[in-house]
């Protein structure tokens, strides 16, 4: 008998509860979206803006197989670190998850998502780990140098915002207390220019319209803007004179850019890209070095703890100045960069090509010897090593997907000294570390905070290659 096209049964719900149930319960912990954890008849249960250490009453809004979802009912006692979130669209816009606990308490928490990730992925002892605190902002607001807003249309005017927690409902923003006032105020101006052009925000739900996106992004050293319209057709009428109409109202803008996202899709960008005004970069200055940044080019968003992250890149890479350097996810080459001076070679690579044409260039500008090519490293550092190049340490920097397996396992098989691992998600960084556990000892691991206010955790760890290997 063919099964190929056999109903594949229900899952069934293990969960001993009903929707709309209320229950007393302890908030034990933090989870990886901010989100308070307790436990109901041994089962999990995940209620958002609760606290640590808060007794709540709970009400179930959503059931799984594995865990409940609630919302707080009443704070039957709160959090000695509970604060009052001073953002109007906290709770509302799925940007923040953590303003409502006191600051200093966020880093101890998001430093205990890190060891939670680590029992539930690995098989490390925790109590061995050297993980350290993790490295704060002296003023954790008005960080972000990039934003990206959807544009939609509520009581016939065009507004710009974020995606509501867990919805696809559009919450519009006139002011976003992480952004930096330069990002905030040119994206305002260019919804407002928008409206005055009549230009019909695109509605993802009818297929109708034309701007799906607002993207700044600023030079916070050199007071460069950059302005990306993403539309859904390649057709956009007026926009030469809307895009001059944006440098004549704001200056600080030196570059605006179409881009065209036709795809059914939850990604910012399409692969279609034109310069619409300005020049089609921006610069940005980053510890002395200067960076030009093409609109999909990869760059962090917090400038402020970037320089305190990359210089705990260079103090885990140890460098006397005769390594050999190999930057996987290089994007337009600033670990690298910040490393060279320490460093007898870099090699980077990244698949997006605009990215590695940005890196040659910043490089060649800086004088820094240094080879950027498109592609991946699994495919790269074989080919090279087969050449009689091989890398003394190697540093990553992957998305929230952590590094491709092919990629671990050239790791095993170049065997660099020092592989420093530059996360931004716990769970996949736990997985990566614990595959490379057998040739690699985790010698420590730097939490740093790029990212106030929510739940993102950020990380290094040196590894260090075990002797026999």
């Amino acid at each position: 008998m063919n099964n190929q096209h056999k109903q594949k049964p229900r899952q069934q719900s293990n969960i001993n509860m009903e929707m709309g149930q209320t229950f007393p319960l302890t908030i034990k912990r933090l989870g990886i979206n901010g989100e308070g954890v307790g436990y109901f008849k041994k089962q999990v249960v995940f209620v958002y803006g609760a606290l640590p250490g808060e007794e709540v009453v709970a009400r179930i809004t959503k059931i799984h197989p594995k865990f409940a979802e609630a919302e707080i009912k009443k704070i039957r006692k709160a959090s000695p670190h509970r604060v009052k979130a001073p953002c109007p669209y906290f709770g509302k816009c799925g940007g923040c998850q953590l303003q409502h606990l006191d600051y200093s308490q966020q880093l101890k928490e998001k430093r205990d998502i890190l060891i939670q990730a680590l029992e539930r992925h690995s098989k490390f002892d925790i109590t061995t780990l050297d993980i350290r605190p993790m490295i704060g902002m002296d003023n954790p607001w008005e960080y972000r140098n990039k934003s990206q807003f959807q544009v939609g249309q509520q009581d016939g005017k065009l507004t710009a915002g974020l995606y509501g927690l867990n919805s696809h409902k559009l919450v519009a923003i006139d002011h976003c207390m992480v952004q930096t006032p330069a990002t905030d105020k040119v994206t305002q101006g260019v919804k407002q220019i928008l409206q005055d052009f009549k230009v019909e925000p695109y509605d993802e739900r009818k297929r109708t319209g034309l701007v799906r996106s607002i993207v700044t992004r600023a030079g916070i050293e050199t007071g460069e803007v950059q302005v990306v319209l993403v539309t859904e057709k390649n057709d956009f009428p007026r926009k030469d004179v809307i895009a001059a109409e944006i440098i004549k109202r704001y200056p600080e803008v030196k570059s605006v850019v179409h881009n065209v996202n036709p795809g059914k899709t939850s990604m910012i960008f399409g692969d279609k890209t034109a310069n619409l005004k300005g020049k089609g970069t921006i610069d940005e200055t980053l510890g002395g070095l200067t960076f030009e940044l093409s609109p999909r080019a990869f760059f962090q968003l917090n400038p402020e703890q970037t320089k305190k992250l990359y210089n705990e890149v260079k103090t885990a890479a140890a460098l006397t100045g005769e390594e050999k350097i190999a930057d996987a996810y290089c994007g337009v080459g600033t670990i690298g960069m910040w490393l060279a001076d320490g460093a007898k070679e870099i090699r980077g690579m990244d698949v997006i090509e605009a990215s590695i044409e940005d890196a040659n260039k910043n490089a060649k500008k800086h004088g820094i010897n240094a080879t950027y090519v498109t592609g991946t490293a699994e495919h790269w550092l074989p080919k090279w090593t087969k050449e009689g190049w091989r890398p003394d340490v190697v540093v990553v920097d992957p998305p929230r997907t952590g590094c491709d397996r092919a990629l671990l396992d050239t790791i095993k098989q170049v065997k660099p000294k020092k592989f420093i691992y530059v996360s931004c998600n716990p769970s996949t960084l736990a997985k990566d570390l614990e595959y490379l556990s057998k040739q690699y000892k985790v010698e420590y691991m730097q939490p740093v905070d790029m990212f106030p206010q929510t739940a993102h955790v950020e990380c290094i760890a040196q590894l260090i290659l075990k002797e026999g290997n």
